[in-house]
Parts: C-alpha cells; sequence; structure tokens
C-alpha cells in the first residue's frame, strides 16, 4: 500500500504550535515592548495555529516588571528578582507545571521559545553564582517554564527564536513539526502494524538523511512489532522518529539519499537526464546550488515517469514549498 502524504499547504487542519508571545507582537516582554519575529509571524504564520503564551505575565509578574534572573542553588538554578533579590521559582514552577498541563490537551505539534529569557531560554541561558549586581553568569541553565516544557512532552519540536536564523535548524525544526502531525495524525487514526509500516516506509528517505543508525533502530522495531503491546511499539517509535530527525542533516546524506533515490529512475532515464541530476546532487554535496535544485529535478522525473515509491516519500515534500526553506540549505 502506497503511502501519500497530505499536502501540508492544503491540510484544512493547521497545525497547532505553542509560541512565546512576545514573538507574534504583544508588548508582554519585561519593559512593555514586543520581539515581534518576522518569520514566525509572516511567513509560518499562514500555516500554523498560534498558541501563544508568557509565562511571566500570566503567572503575575505584571508589564512592566522588576529584570529577572537564574541564580545558581545546590538544588538547581533558581528564579530571582534582580532589583530586590526576591526568590520567585516557587510560584513560576507552580504555573508551569499547570500551564505545562493545560497545553498537553491542544494537541500541540511543536513549540517557539524565546532565547535569553529566565522563564523560556531554551538554553546556555545564563545562570549566577549569586544576586549580587557585578557578577558575571556562566551560560549554562534553561528557563523554568521552557525546562517544564521539554521535561513533560520530550518528542515535542521545541526550537528557540534566535535559532531559527540559522537555515539548517530552520529547515530543520520545520520539517520535525510537520513529521509530528504526520505521526499524530497516523495514530489518531485506527491504525494497525501493516499501518505504521507504510508510513515508516514513507519516511525512509527522510530518516536517511539525519541518521542511518536511527533509520535501521526503527526499521528493526517495526520488524518485531508483533511482539509489542500496540501501546509501547507507538511510544518507542514516535520517540526513535523524533530523536531521529533531530539530527542535522548533511549535505553528504542528502547526496546519498538523492543518489539511492536515482537509483529507481535508471532504468528509465535516459543518459542526459541522469547525468544532469547527478550533476545537480554533486552540485549540492560541494555547496554550489541549493538542496531544491536537485529534489526539484528527481521530483519532476519522479511524476514524469509515474514512480510510486518515489512519489509516497515525504522527503520530497516535507513541508509547504511556500516556506522556500530548501532554497537555502
Amino acid at each position: 500500500m502506497l503511502f501519500l502524504m497530505a499536502d501540508p499547504s492544503t491540510d484544512p487542519k493547521p497545525i497547532r504550535v505553542g509560541v512565546s508571545s512576545c514573538l507574534l507582537g504583544q508588548k508582554v516582554r519585561f519593559d512593555g515592548q514586543h520581539k515581534r519575529d518576522r518569520f514566525l509571524v509572516d511567513e509560518l504564520g499562514p500555516f500554523v495555529e498560534w498558541v501563544p503564551v508568557c509565562p511571566e505575565v500570566e503567572a503575575g509578574f505584571g508589564i512592566p516588571r522588576d529584570t529577572l534572573r537564574l541564580v545558581a542553588s545546590s538544588d538547581g538554578p533558581r528564579m530571582m528578582v534582580q532589583k530586590t533579590g526576591e526568590d520567585v521559582s516557587t510560584r513560576m514552577n507552580r504555573y508551569s507545571a499547570r500551564r505545562v498541563a493545560a497545553l498537553g490537551k491542544l494537541d500541540l505539534c511543536g513549540y517557539v521559545l524565546k532565547s535569553r529569557s529566565p522563564s523560556c531560554g531554551m538554553e546556555r541561558m545564563k545562570v549566577y553564582p549569586s544576586n549580587t549586581p557585578g557578577v558575571m553568569g556562566k551560560p549554562e541553565g534553561v528557563g523554568l517554564f521552557a525546562a517544564a516544557l521539554m521535561a513533560t512532552y520530550p518528542n515535542l519540536p521545541v526550537e528557540e527564536e534566535g535559532r531559527l536564523g540559522d537555515p539548517t535548524l530552520r529547515e530543520n525544526f520545520i520539517e520535525r513539526l510537520f513529521a509530528y502531525r504526520r505521526l499524530r495524525d497516523l495514530w489518531r487514526s485506527r491504525w494497525t502494524l501493516g499501518s505504521l509500516v507504510t508510513f515508516h516506509t514513507a519516511v525512509k528517505m527522510s530518516l536517511l538523511t539525519h541518521s542511518t543508525d536511527g533509520y535501521r533502530a526503527l526499521g528493526k522495531l517495526v520488524a518485531d512489532g508483533k511482539s509489542l503491546p500496540r501501546e509501547d511499539l507507538g511510544a518507542q517509535y514516535e520517540a526513535g522518529f523524533m530523536a531521529t530527525l533531530k539530527k542535522p542533516a548533511t549535505r553528504g546524506r542528502h547526496a546519498n539519499v538523492l543518489t539511492h533515490m536515482l537509483g529507481h529512475l535508471k532504468k528509465t532515464l535516459n543518459d542526459d537526464d541522469k547525468r544532469e541530476l547527478l550533476t545537480a546532487i554533486e552540485d549540492h554535496q560541494r555547496g554550489l546550488v541549493p538542496l531544491i535544485v536537485p529534489i526539484t529535478l528527481l521530483r519532476h522525473h519522479a511524476r514524469r515517469l509515474n514512480v510510486g515509491y518515489l512519489l509516497g516519500q515525504t522527503y520530497l515534500d516535507p513541508h509547504p514549498k511556500e516556506l522556500m526553506l530548501r532554497n537555502r540549505i
């Protein structure tokens, strides 16, 4: 059975994504300002339904508010008011636990956090040895809300808006976002081992661009699926699937996958078309052309020759073409 992915640009159900409210232009920052992100609002916005959250406002700290910072302690970073030294960790942690639990009912497929925020920072947050003015912090912490979110939903695609400025990280996050949606659509169906096999077949090339070992481990899991309770099989597959996709794809692995896909066309393509496609693959591997060039050529030939196996691969259309993510990598 061929697994054909729904075109993500025409799916009637928008993908629901959590986001730090300030990134949408809401004036909720400590200074009463916002940090509107053009890519999130103008480019990704038409394809998702945002669920805005500002932990510090929702926890009752107000607008404007005194600056908060993370301060080291024996039981982990504490959140303190820089001006007064008040420890507000318990308040933030209790709020985070409630809010994160509530988000679990909203079927989120991803989350974009505000970088360098003591509540929302995903990584490398400064943790200060004390609340004494002038001391230097070390970039080794995680915002309290972000930590609760990622601990509760380890498979959820999560990124910071700052890292999304990197084209490779941006493409990786958006790929994971849409892949997670497709997987959750499978779980919502009356799925069987057979339908999981079909899904796994369709994502083969995508997985191989991230990790050969990850793809093989998932293949073994599916092959042994009859010996596992259905719930355990689904949970293990989801964890392995999302962990594999999180590993950055490389030009080399893209080249290997594209060359492998070309093998499904070699008996029907003429020599000139083969050379053109191989040249495009090599040029991408060398950094001379973006990934969209060999992808477009391969997709064209797969459609022209009606090669069902290739047309069923999510690798060819992992996210809406309007985002033009592969034009930049």
